[in-house]
């Protein structure tokens, strides 16, 4: 089999997650200059999870009108916005400029957790001279985050859907993405959360590995990307 020689990663629920949804709420409401009962936050917190916060669980359901910007959120800045925010506004409604708050915080760099060990195994693996870049479905740029939390040799080798104007599991993102590294599918893995998305890649013969999205904070895991490559 040949050797790894590049390594494609998914962003959310793979390498970072988005904050908790309470403080998440919190943060955006204190910008608005809204003070929230812990009661409330916890209470939007929950309603917000359901409505569909980015980077967390699909949305329990779409309203009829948002459906077809929901569906184009991860090609177009404009439609990722509409979407989000209809679906939060539905969460919301009492708090009038509230979504669209917690829609802004979604964009700031201090909203998204790296994984404990996201640090040790990236570092890791470019000491060991695998080549690294990132896949993703998003509607917004990464790269300001990724540079914030220091992670200068990902935000480098991005390969973003609303970029690219096509979504995983569309072959076309991942050929993008292995000529952003410079590799090939013999010789690449990739690594997500989303079997139907990020398995995709094994259609071109890409190693894929996947597995759930673990909270914020903590250690998802990532050492078993190290240990294929030691085997």
């Amino acid at each position: 089999m040949p050797r790894i020689e590049a390594i494609l990663f998914d962003f959310a629920g793979t390498l970072f997650a988005p904050e908790p949804a309470a403080p998440w709420v919190v943060g955006a409401a204190r910008k608005i200059g809204l003070e929230l009962s812990e009661g409330d936050a916890e209470r939007l917190a929950e309603r917000c999870s359901a409505a569909g916060l980015p980077g967390g669980p699909y949305p329990s359901k779409v309203p009829d009108d948002l459906a077809s910007s929901y569906a184009r959120r991860d090609l177009d800045p404009v439609a990722h916005s509409a979407a989000y925010v209809g679906l939060l506004r539905t969460a919301t409604e009492s708090f009038p400029g509230l979504a669209e708050g917690i829609y802004a915080r979604v964009l700031e760099p201090e909203c998204w957790v790296p994984y404990i060990d996201t640090r040790r195994v990236i570092d890791a693996l470019i000491d060991k001279g695998i080549r690294i870049g990132l896949v993703s479905n998003v509607g917004f740029d990464l790269r300001p985050i990724l540079r914030h939390h220091g992670f200068e040799e990902l935000a480098g080798h991005c390969t973003l859907s609303f970029e690219q104007h096509v979504i995983k599991p569309d072959p076309l993102i991942f050929e993008a993405a292995l000529r952003s590294v410079g590799s090939v599918p013999s010789t690449t893995l990739m690594v997500g959360d989303h079997p139907d998305a990020d398995g995709a890649a094994a259609k071109l013969g890409i190693r894929t590995l996947i597995w759930p999205m673990s909270p914020a904070g903590t250690d998802h895991g990532l050492d078993r990307v190290l240990r294929l490559l030691g085997a």
